[in-house]
């Protein structure tokens, strides 16, 4: 088991549906700003690892000759292959795999991409490696990872409120290590061989009706607040659930502009 529960696949199994219903919208910007860097030509070959539903896969599918989109979680692939069906899309093939070793062959691919996937990776050069390999000279990969919540008012506007109704519970600090760092992120792109590597920032705006839909939004499909409730007493997580929404609603005005800034770290193969 690792050492971070989010890098096992049960959480995210057991989030599937919330987190296509909900948190795909707060993934899709960054997704088509990782197709826009990447620019697939028609008769690309492209792969999604760590796919979760699929919010690339999907925007890809019609832009290229064939998408592989591969995760961890099965329920997050079933996830997708129903919406495959319900597309009617013919080019987009699913497997459920490990990112760290692919089963498809070196130099298959002429672009690759983990949205948020590969910074919860055990053995991230392992996972780095992978991308490099798959990718046939001159291909591009393209990866995200969240900047620190310090430079999200929205992660920050969440996480206080978790704060409110769980004292207990400790913000998130800076991690200098992980990906939230772009000068690990260039390190470790230049360690497993990328050139051109580039890591940029990227920040995308959001709003709300109401605290509650905020709420909803943020947290159904959320895997580390469904950790925090899965080991609550259910009684006492009603309370502290009410507390945190009736936080938000002190503290966020409707219609509000928050901001989330995520580094997309490019490398050509």
């Amino acid at each position: 088991m690792p050492d971070n529960p989010l890098a096992a696949p049960a959480p995210w199994d057991d989030i599937a549906d919330g987190y296509d219903e909900v948190m795909t919208d707060l993934m899709r910007p960054f997704a088509v700003e990782a197709l826009r860097l990447a620019a697939p030509t028609r008769s690309a070959r492209i792969i999604d690892i760590a796919t979760g539903p699929g919010t690339l896969a999907l925007l890809a599918a019609p832009m290229v000759k064939e998408v592989v989109a591969v995760d961890f979680s099965e329920a997050m692939i079933r996830r997708l292959r129903h919406a495959v069906m319900r597309s009617a899309t013919t080019n987009l093939l699913t497997g459920v795999g490990d990112g760290q070793a692919l089963r498809y062959p070196s130099s298959h691919f002429d672009a690759a991409f983990s949205i948020f996937g590969l910074m919860f990776f055990p053995d991230r050069p392992r996972g780095f490696a992978e991308l490099r390999r798959i990718l046939r000279p001159g291909g591009t990969a393209v990866v995200s990872s969240w900047a620190p919540i310090a430079d999200s008012t929205l992660m920050t506007r969440l996480y206080e409120a978790v704060q409110a109704g769980n004292p207990n519970f400790s913000m998130p600090q800076p991690n200098p290590a992980n990906l939230e760092n772009p000068e690990v992120f260039e390190n470790e792109l230049r360690t497993a061989g990328f050139t051109d590597v580039t890591v940029r920032p990227h920040t995308e705006s959001f709003a709300y009706v109401s605290a509650q839909q905020m709420w909803d939004k943020l947290t159904r499909g959320s895997a580390p607040i469904h950790l925090m409730r899965s080991k609550t007493d259910p009684a006492t997580w009603k309370a502290q659930e009410q507390t945190m929404i009736d936080h938000l609603s002190a503290h966020y005005t409707p219609g509000e502009e928050l901001t989330t800034t995520a580094w997309l770290g490019t490398g050509r193969a």
